[in-house]
């Protein structure tokens, strides 16, 4: 039977593990040798298996450790659904958005950054291609004229909460699935 030092010292280490596990899927620089992929025809999103090449708004990959290439998705609802759900935490060597002030919002291509320098814009009329979503931008400026012609809040990457990661309604309004 362990004391209750043994015990407090127990948890507390056991705490300490949980929050690098969060620390590693959400706060964490990209890995110097992850470097974004570009979408194909074919490239598909982890979650649901949508081609995110058939879909409008801002896109995301995740780099985990141990994999070569990124898990996919089609929106950055679902990239932060990943990552901050309790029950998908995993460690993370990278992850990226695109510049929605760069990249056509109808076909995004290119133009990756770290997300987790990234600014986004919450509660917008633009959708994407699970409905509401979360508009990455890498300056500031560009997600301020987003919001002045969009609507909308503007978060940091440690702002976005696990209830702005909602999936539930997107993909049922969607007429093309």
């Amino acid at each position: 039977m362990c004391s209750p030092l043994s015990l407090r010292r127990r948890n507390l280490l056991l705490a300490m593990a949980g929050s690098a596990v969060l620390v590693a899927a959400c706060g964490r620089k990209p890995d110097a040798a992850a470097q974004p992929e570009e979408i194909e025809s074919a490239t598909a999103c982890a979650l649901d298996g949508m081609l995110l090449a058939d879909y409008p708004g801002p896109k995301a990959q995740v780099f985990y450790p141990g994999e070569a290439h990124p898990h996919w998705f089609c929106d950055t609802v679902e990239m932060f659904h990943a990552l901050l759900r309790p029950e998908q935490l995993r460690p993370v060597r990278a992850v990226f958005v695109q510049d929605m002030a760069r990249a056509d919002w109808e076909r995004p291509r290119g133009h990756w950054f770290d997300a987790t320098t990234g600014l986004y814009v919450a509660g917008s009329r633009r959708h994407g291609s699970m409905g509401p979503t979360l508009a990455s931008f890498r300056a500031e400026s560009d997600a301020a004229a987003f919001i002045a012609r969009h609507g909308g809040k503007l978060l940091r990457y440690a702002e976005v909460t696990p209830d702005l990661a909602d999936l539930s309604g997107g993909a049922m309004h969607d007429s093309r699935m």
